[in-house]
């Protein structure tokens, strides 16, 4: 089977698997993931078949949705394991899946190939800007988080224990997570990218402050 079959074979099984989904990790969002690493790649380099398949099956194995890390990254080895991959290959894949979540802002990153840098900017890039505020208040709805709540402090996590079991406000979180992302991106294609749509944050909370104490 060649790289083109498995990679349509993959994206009918992402489709599947993440059907229904209403917390902004549905299969656009992994259409967008998978487009924007392969714009990346084309000005970054690395190795296309890696970028793919780890950008479609990212969040098939995602921490929020089982109740430890290691099932995820399973049901990934288990779709990796009937195709005839290079060993190396599917290390990398695996590698790239289990390190790209954000894990709190006291955490460092630990991707290290090229391919995981490229995959873990265009999953960032995704959740800032329109797209990202979008989704972010449909995960707070989702998971029964607070749209704002100004009694509620803002919280620095400096452990993935203490952020995975944080139950804060969807506004906290752009200052968790969301407005920190421009300077975390890997690559400079990406850093481009993110100075846009961070700016449009920062303008979307402006604006949110400003109707929240009716002055506008």
């Amino acid at each position: 089977m060649d790289s083109k079959e498995i990679i349509n074979k993959t994206i009918d099984f992402v489709k599947e698997k993440l059907k229904g989904d209403s917390s902004g990790h549905d299969w656009w969002h992994i259409y967008r993931v998978w487009n924007m690493s392969k714009k990346l790649h084309e000005k970054e380099g690395g190795n296309l078949f890696i970028v793919e398949m780890a950008a479609l099956l990212h969040d098939v194995a995602d921490w929020k949705f089982y109740e430890n890390e290691e099932e995820g990254i399973n049901v990934i080895k288990d779709w990796l394991d009937q195709f005839d991959l290079l060993e190396s290959n599917q290390q990398k894949i695996i590698f790239i899946i289990r390190n790209i979540s954000y894990k709190g802002a006291g955490v460092k990153d630990k991707m290290e190939y090229l391919e995981g840098k490229i995959v873990q900017d265009a999953d960032r890039l995704d959740a800032i800007g329109a797209i990202g505020i979008a989704r972010t208040f449909a995960f707070g709805g989702k998971f029964g988080n607070p749209i704002y709540d100004p009694e509620i402090e803002i919280k620095m996590h400096n452990s993935f224990e203490e952020y995975k079991n944080s139950k804060g406000t969807t506004i906290n979180h752009f200052y968790e997570k969301l407005l920190l992302l421009k300077e975390r991106m890997n690559t400079k294609s990406a850093m481009q990218i993110a100075e846009e749509r961070h700016l449009y944050m920062e303008n979307f909370l402006k604006q949110f402050y400003d109707e929240w104490e009716s002055i506008k």
